[in-house]
């Protein structure tokens, strides 16, 4: 079974809130014949969009073939959080990289921010960037971490845009009696994730960038100019770029032995009027400490957007159910509210929760497994990797440098094998351990 067609009809979006509210892109044609370019982009979420549009910037000529529609997976399905650094925090950082390479990682992330508000800005995008991220704590060695967590970052980082969160504080900001305390970074922050995909996209078409819809890729040729084929087409290309995160199947085994995909779901509830102060009091984005995160905001009509629950397999499990649960035990209140949208997706995640960059064959570079840190990463991975193909390689070899193990037990067990860990660390959230 393939994840592009498991729980989705060819060419549409998924009945998300996004899609719903999101501001139209005219369809692209499917590829049709040969194409010949200097690059060929595989995938139309952030990576791939970020890079075709970087290189188009540079003077390359670019195809991007897209499976469905653009900003269909991921990119367009999201939570909309644009957070702060990498997805590990840099006291893990500098155990893996050493202080130097820390200290690159976390520029990087910082860098990452600002090119998704300058391409916001740059390109008129209809994107409404609202600031500020709440980390919410279960428990109270939590509030301790983020308090040193925050101290670290501004002593040794200079990032002083935390503000750290007693219990009180932290129920007065997100309206629940479930957390300890907490953190909020003013620098992060959170937008409409597909309308971003789509802005992106027309920056693409403006540049000159070849969009193709409906163009799922089948095969990639080897060679001094790989060849990419589609059911209708192919394109010959100095370069190739993948960009498909938790939808790449099986077209390239050595990066899908160390990126896994997996699902995450996300409902919206009906508009909550003057009710939804008492959720959020300002227009920040949350995120909990759970081992399986939930995450929410209030979108601009007032509906509380909430994420949680995964699955490991194939097909999406009762959404309403799935997310309805933990939504609850974070705001009980909201007991026999109307759900008017759910949706999942496919994300990919990395044994160590590290993006994985690589090249996995001659004149194919490929960034993916964000780990649920994927908006603002992923989109300046599509900034490097253009990099990389215009002869500055320097950030993609440092992101390549990282260590990226393979997942145990191969494409059987994987899955199998995640869930058992998935149980034992839902455990010990319920045990406070």
């Amino acid at each position: 079974m393939n994840l592009l067609y498991a729980n989705d009809r060819p060419g549409e979006y998924p009945a998300s809130w996004y899609a719903a509210t999101a501001t139209p892109l005219a369809a692209f044609p499917p590829l049709q014949g040969e194409a010949v370019a200097d690059v060929c982009v595989v995938g139309g979420g952030y990576t791939g969009l970020s890079a075709a549009l970087h290189l188009a910037q540079r003077g390359f000529s670019v195809v991007l073939l897209e499976a469905h529609r653009m900003g269909f997976g991921a990119s367009g399905r999201n939570g909309g959080q644009v957070g702060s650094g990498q997805r590990l925090e840099q006291d893990d950082l500098e155990q893996i990289a050493g202080r130097e390479d820390a200290r690159r990682l976390w520029d990087l992330g910082e860098e990452a921010k600002a090119l998704v508000r300058a391409l916001i800005a740059d390109h008129a995008m209809p994107v409404t960037f609202h600031p500020g991220i709440a980390h919410a704590c279960w428990h109270e060695r939590e509030v301790a971490h983020a308090e040193a967590n925050a101290e670290k970052l501004a002593r040794d980082y200079g990032y002083t845009g935390i503000e750290v969160l007693d219990r009180k504080a932290i129920r007065a900001l997100i309206g629940s009696e479930a957390y300890k305390g907490g953190d909020l970074d003013r620098g992060a922050g959170h937008l409409h994730p597909l309308n971003f995909a789509l802005g992106l996209a027309a920056a693409c078409a403006g540049a000159g960038v070849r969009l193709h819809e409906r163009s799922a890729v089948t095969r990639i040729e080897d060679g001094p100019q790989p060849v990419v084929h589609t059911d209708q087409g192919h394109v010959r290309a100095r370069h190739v770029i993948l960009a498909c995160n938790g939808y790449l199947g099986g077209l390239e085994p050595q990066v899908a032995a160390k990126v896994m995909p997996i699902n995450n779901f996300i409902v919206a509830t009906e508009p909550l009027g003057a009710r939804a102060k008492e959720i959020l009091s300002q227009s920040i984005a949350v995120a909990d400490t759970k081992f399986v995160v939930n995450y929410w905001r209030l979108s601009e009509d007032n509906r509380l957007l909430f994420g949680g629950g995964e699955s490991y397999g194939y097909r999406f499990p009762d959404i309403i159910k799935t997310v309805s649960k933990p939504m609850l035990q974070v705001y009980p209140q909201l007991k026999g509210t109307k759900i008017t949208h759910a949706w999942g997706g496919t994300l990919a995640i990395t044994l160590n929760r590290l993006p994985c960059f690589t090249r996995p064959r001659p004149n194919v570079l490929s960034a993916s497994g964000y780990s649920g840190h994927g908006l603002a990463m992923a989109t300046m991975a599509g900034k490097v990797m253009a990099e990389a193909v215009a002869g500055q390689a320097e950030r993609f070899d440092l992101m390549a440098s990282l260590p990226q193990p393979r997942f145990p037990g191969g494409a059987a067990l994987r899955w199998p094998l995640l869930v058992l860990a998935m149980t034992w660390y839902s455990m010990r959230d319920r045990l406070g351990r």
